[in-house]
């Protein structure tokens, strides 16, 4: 038997069951599906415990700047409360009931288990055959990629899900992969202790950022005693007597464990989207304005290529739903997307890069201002490292892109990201009064700076 529904949402992350609980409320017949935890990655073993992991090291670096400010110190480690703190506050112990029980409340039904999509409009979990009236929205994320590296299947090493379940700090680790997840948990744990390697196959760090970040952050890693080798290929692993072995072309690197960090992929074969003419070998979905991959189905989230960030799972989320239920709405638009990594300093970064705009023919102007050498820089003395760096398309005279390294480089994006969403003129920027001595009066010299 065939069990018809109004909606059948695939993948519960925070989009999917975002989406699913508004349709839901609104008095559609909406099934949610998920074969591991309702509410994604970002709850369990992302955004909110990692963060958590970065608000305790970064506590233990500010009180070892105290000698620097204001008298003395003595700081034992302990990453017990950091540990139970995952536990208690964000995962439930890696227990989903109450997301579950949430969405069920809100008048949805749940499924576990792994769903195939077997027609435009049909989906089959376990022996169950589900017909979606009105849409099909998937939201299956993406999952950790792991190389094919010679020697790592088989070794207990860690990706973020296993890296955010520890008790303690290892005494070693190597980081494979120089990202932003790579480079939050290496910080972290290094400031609870850890000796911390940080191999990256290209030739800085955080390679999608602009240089000038790059460069920064990568001191500020070796200034707390990180060992950065970017230019390094993994190329063979080896496991024995409890440590791990790392290969490159011509150096090895040793450590008790091994985070691997190298990007997330998806599994479009498995879910079956060839059902739907969709090429599965792709990374990502092709979606129109409206999130569709095909008339009735829906795309959100890590899926379609626009950013692996909880932000933007919600915020497709909230087009998909307008749509599906007949609703005046916004399409979708992505020319002023913004993300943070959340190292100390924080890196925010919104639109596109000088690279990025000079490749697609966009006049470019920039102008870069040193958090240190600004008001609030010098009153902060110590942890003050940051920069503002702005990418202007001249002919326009707007913001393309901008980037906001600081203290509280996340937090001064958000004015950034504002101006490049609504395309503020530049002129009209510099019209305005910044308060003084703040973090994102920086911008203000910035724009000075613009040619």
């Amino acid at each position: 038997m065939v069990e018809k529904v109004d909606v059948v949402v695939v993948g519960m992350g925070p989009g999917g069951e975002a989406a699913a609980t508004e349709l839901a409320k609104a008095g559609l017949s909406v099934i949610g599906i998920e074969y591991r935890l309702v509410g994604g990655e970002c709850p369990y073993y992302g955004c909110i415990p990692t963060k958590m992991m970065v608000r305790a090291a970064n506590a233990l670096a500010e009180a070892g700047r105290v000698s620097n400010l204001a008298g003395e110190v003595n700081i034992t480690t302990d990453f017990a409360p950091v540990a139970q703190r995952i536990r208690a506050e964000a995962t439930d112990n890696w227990n989903d009931q109450v997301a579950v029980d949430r969405f069920e409340q809100a008048g949805g039904r749940f499924i576990r288990g792994a769903a195939t999509v077997t027609g435009p409009r049909t989906v089959r979990v376990g022996d169950r055959e589900l017909e979606a009236g009105k849409a099909i929205v998937l939201n299956t994320g993406t999952e950790p990629a792991v190389p094919p590296i010679p020697g790592l299947a088989g070794t207990p090493f860690w990706t973020n899900r296993e890296a955010v379940t520890v008790t303690e700090a290892p005494a070693s680790l190597i980081v494979l992969g120089g990202g932003p997840i790579g480079l939050e948990m290496a910080q972290a744990f290094a400031r609870f202790g850890t000796h911390v390697q940080v191999l990256e196959a290209l030739e800085r760090l955080m390679p999608l950022e602009e240089p000038e970040s790059s460069h920064l952050i990568a001191d500020v890693l070796a200034s707390e005693g990180l060992v950065i080798h970017t230019g390094t290929i993994a190329r063979t692993v080896s496991y024995e007597s409890n440590a791990f072995t790392i290969g490159s072309d011509d150096k090895t690197f040793t450590a008790d464990h091994l985070l691997v960090a190298t990007g997330r992929r998806s599994d479009f074969a498995s879910l079956g989207l060839a059902t739907l003419g969709v090429d599965t070998t792709r990374r990502t979905l092709d979606t129109d304005a409206h999130l569709r991959i095909a008339d009735g189905v829906y795309a959100i989230g890590d899926i379609t290529g626009k950013g692996a960030f909880t932000h933007m799972s919600m915020y497709q989320a909230r087009i998909v739903a307008a749509h599906i239920l007949g609703r005046q709405g916004p399409v979708a638009e992505y020319h002023a997307v913004p993300r943070v990594t959340f190292t100390d300093p924080e890196v925010g970064s919104v639109g596109l890069t000088e690279q990025q705009a000079l490749e697609q023919g966009i006049p470019v102007g920039i102008a870069i201002s040193r958090i240190p050498e600004s008001s609030r820089g010098w009153i902060h003395k110590t942890g003050n490292e940051g920069l503002i760096k702005l990418v202007a398309d001249t002919d326009r005279g707007i913001l393309v892109g901008a980037t906001s390294v600081g203290p509280a480089g996340g937090e001064v994006l958000s004015m950034l990201t504002l101006a490049v969403h609504e395309r503020t003129p530049v002129n009209r920027l510099r019209e305005m009064i910044y308060a003084y001595p703040t973090f994102h009066r920086a911008i203000e010299d910035a724009l000075g700076r613009l040619p």
